[in-house]
């Protein structure tokens, strides 16, 4: 049980932290010195830091910054892997912190430290995550001997998100930001999508709901997560189906959780998760963003995409580019030498390629004034022919806008509709929900390869709509965006609606060598992007509504971008349901107000229909994201 502990806890300090190309602690002793600092904020708190100096005092060296909750003592014995060996070796002064609240620092830890505008405003004293970061680098430039006053901030996951949190009102000294796989708003990252709980998460709430009682190298919430893995179950989908409703996890494992507390209190997108969202706060950005995200990244694909957007839109004069790869959460942290996902081959050293010849660069360049600024808007890499593109804009202006309609007999229609007056039913029963693997899979800390997962087990099932084109006779590239504009009529009062595009390969495509004899690439069909809809919110997602039986209802289901391309001989399948289980908690599909508090009872089947005259919208579809409502 001990080595399984174990396990379990350096899965969780380093699944956020990643490992990079090897650098041994002896090369980083050699070459460079550590300091330990706590650091003043200027309500008293102080934050701590462990400062890596280069011996070589031969010139001025910039200061790459990290900010984390997960444990910067990780990185006290000179063998941390990221940031990446490239970075190291090009001589920054590296910086670790411990962010408010976590580990060695002190104060409250709050999820998502809400931004106080203008809050850098010299002797005020009000605190979020920006002046923090102010007040660390003011130290920083000030305190440390040859630095050359130039700040590099980087950091994945929630790391990325403090990144992003210190660009607004930002010191004058931060000239290059790179959030990567950065949460932006929890009610669309990690714990959410569009208002749906994504159950399969419920473990990780024991690493951000509870604050320490003294200042710690070690985790304290260790025995909150056994409670969850001391007998870990095989089957996930199995253990959460026998938890019941949701009120029953709050009773057995976080009824102790601060963290829990929030989201159960806050169903709706309320002031609570409006104020804790990021990107309004990115206006007027006057450094470098550069922001990182894979496409198949199941925790924060939402964050790299809307928070590049965001600051196109409010900072057009920015330099904000975009760099999104085939890889799951921070897979471009690290080099396997081919890079696959789940059972997809995309590739060799691509991570080496993004580490050396576009992040080094990148802080070279805006910290040290070497190499020319020639980087692309949108580095983006095409999951379908393997290969990298590069865009003067994102979503492309020169990629044609795609079409899909749904018709009779599960076709589907590129660029051309069916019987608009057609009906396609189905009965979803939440106590039979959909699995969202196609295997077996354990209790899962976040769950990751499903993101590429074979779709078959689904189509197969009669509570799954599955569309399919005919066999495609050219190259067909699908970039941009991505709306479902769904014409629904249910027979309750809620449900939830799941869609996926997919790739169905060729009943006579050959198997990959690097997967095992079972899989079976023949008429493969491999999800490349999806997003599941809480019906309640179609309106509005701080005012949530119940459907009228039986009434047909706009119901527009955003997707996260793609850039694809479905190869000629392939097909190109929707799929739509209404259960996605555990990924994502279950839809009573009885209409409650708090589904996190529904009884057993709650519980209905529903049929539900989608109308012929849906539309699946693709490329640059201008469609609003606006948290507050959805349609304009």
């Amino acid at each position: 049980m001990k080595f399984k502990l174990l396990l379990l806890l350096c899965y969780i300090g380093f699944s956020h932290s990643f490992q990079a190309q090897t650098l041994d602690s002896l090369y980083i002793k050699n070459n460079y010195t550590k300091s330990e600092y706590f650091i003043p904020m200027r309500d008293g708190a102080k934050l701590f830091t462990i400062v890596y100096t280069p011996k070589d005092q031969s010139e001025k060296h910039p200061i790459l910054l990290s900010r984390t909750c997960y444990n910067a003592s990780r990185r006290a014995n000179y063998d941390f892997k990221y940031p990446s060996s490239y970075l190291v070796k090009d001589n920054y002064i590296i910086v670790f912190q411990d962010v408010r609240g976590r580990y060695m620092s002190e104060g409250l830890f709050t999820t998502m430290t809400p931004n106080i505008p203008g809050n850098n405003v010299k002797n005020k004293m009000d605190i979020d995550e920006s002046s923090d970061t102010y007040d660390t680098i003011d130290w920083l430039i000030k305190n440390l001997a040859n630095n050359n006053k130039k700040v590099g901030m980087l950091g994945i996951s929630y790391p990325g998100f403090y990144t992003a949190a210190a660009i607004p009102d930002a010191h004058p000294a931060l000239r290059a930001s790179s959030p990567q796989a950065p949460i932006s708003d929890f009610f669309f990252d990690d714990f959410h999508h569009h208002g749906t709980f994504l159950q399969s998460y419920t473990a990780a709430f024991a690493v951000f709901g509870y604050q320490k009682d003294s200042l710690t190298k070690t985790p304290w919430y260790t025995d909150k997560i056994m409670r969850f893995y001391k007998d870990a179950p095989k089957d996930g989908y199995k253990f959460y189906l026998n938890q019941g409703p949701l009120k029953n996890i709050t009773e057995k494992y976080h009824h102790d959780n601060f963290f829990w507390k929030e989201i159960v209190e806050h169903p709706n997108y309320d002031a609570f998760w409006q104020k804790r969202n990021i990107l309004p706060h990115l206006k007027n950005v006057d450094h470098a963003v550069m922001t990182v995200g894979g496409w198949f990244d199941a925790e924060d694909l939402y964050g790299p995409l809307n928070i590049y957007k965001s600051i196109e839109k409010s900072s057009p004069k920015a330099k904000n580019t975009i760099v999104m790869g085939p890889w799951d959460h921070g897979g471009w942290a690290k080099e396997r030498g081919q890079t696959t996902h789940n059972h997809i081959y995309f590739g060799d050293s691509i991570s080496t390629y993004y580490q050396r010849d576009v992040e080094r660069q990148f802080f070279a360049h805006y910290l040290k004034g070497k190499g020319e600024e020639n980087f692309a808007e949108a580095l983006m890499f095409d999951t379908g022919k393997n290969t990298w593109q590069t865009f003067t804009q994102w979503p492309p202006k020169d990629t044609p806008n795609t079409q899909l309609y749904f018709g009779e007999d599960g076709r589907l229609g590129i660029n051309h509709p069916f019987n608009s007056k057609a009906k396609f039913d189905y009965t979803s029963d939440p106590n039979k929900p959909v699995p969202y693997r196609s295997q077996i899979e354990g209790l899962t800390f976040t769950p990751r390869k499903f993101m590429t997962d074979d779709q078959r087990h689904a189509s197969m099932r009669p509570d799954v709509l599955t569309f399919e084109s005919d066999i495609l006779t050219e190259d067909t590239v699908l970039a941009g965006e991505i709306l479902a504009k769904l014409k629904v009529s249910i027979s309750s009062t809620d449900a939830d609606f799941v869609v996926k595009l997919i790739d169905v390969y060729p009943d006579n495509h050959p198997n990959y060598k690097h997967n095992q004899k079972n899989i079976v690439m023949a008429g493969y069909q491999q999800l490349v992007r999806s997003e599941v809809f809480r019906g309640r919110f179609r309106n509005s997602y701080e005012h949530p509504q119940p459907f009228t039986p039986n009434t047909i209802t706009d119901v527009n289901v955003p997707l996260q971008d793609i850039l694809h391309t479905f190869k000629k001989g392939h097909r190109i399948m929707i799929q739509i349901h209404s259960t996605w289980f555990p990924y994502i908690d279950r839809n009573p599909q009885n209409y409650v107000a708090n589904i996190f508090e529904a009884n057993e009872d709650d519980f209905i089947k529903a049929t539900i229909s989608v109308h012929g005259n849906s539309v699946i919208e693709i490329g640059n579809t201008s469609h609003t994201r606006h948290p507050l409502k959805l349609k304009d």
